[in-house]
């Protein structure tokens, strides 16, 4: 499968490429970056296996996630899309896309998030099977939980995932009936 490019004002949103490596480990290696993620740094082998998984849900669900990168500078500056984790929780996210960004710490502030997740959303409004989405978020992480509220995410429910305290949270594409 092909993925598709998005063009924003200032983000090219594309498949990752495997010199997208070296700067996906830097950012896993800054605390400010890995503290709802993984709440440790990532080895490089761990960082590897996740963009191989993003590249993979592509294949396998027709969306996945996009590398994000910086259009002024060609830089890598994160992640934003679709997975379909399979995970263990209850209530159930499976069946449906779940939405996730992550930036490196250097672009917060900017409106990054913001502007990958709305151009990630309006491509999915359009393209993916279903109008729901959904969205797992660290209890803690309050920037994250702006962002989501910001593009029309509303909390579903609070559990426990892993030992973590997370915010599940549903979005149904304003073009499609919500049933």
């Amino acid at each position: 499968m092909e993925i598709p490019v998005i063009e924003t004002a200032r983000l090219r949103l594309r498949g990752h490429y495997p010199s997208d490596l070296a700067p996906a480990v830097a950012m896993f290696q800054e605390p400010q970056f890995y503290q709802y993620l993984a709440g440790h740094p990532l080895p490089e082998e761990e960082v590897w296996t996740k963009l191989l998984r993003h590249m993979g849900v592509w294949h396998l669900c027709g969306y996945g996630f996009w590398a994000v990168e910086e259009k002024a500078t060609g830089q890598y500056i994160g992640a934003v899309g679709f997975g379909e984790w399979q995970r263990d929780i209850t209530p159930s996210l499976k069946g449906f896309p779940e939405v996730g960004w992550v930036l490196a710490p250097h672009t917060h502030g900017q409106g990054y998030a913001l502007e990958a997740a709305q151009a990630a959303l309006a491509w999915g409004d359009a393209q993916l099977p279903q109008a729901r989405t959904v969205c797992l978020i660290d209890i803690g992480n309050a920037a994250s939980l702006r962002l989501a509220a910001k593009v029309g995410y509303r909390e579903i429910d609070r559990v426990s995932y892993k030992g973590i305290a997370v915010v599940l949270l549903e979005r149904w594409a304003a073009e499609r009936p919500s049933s």
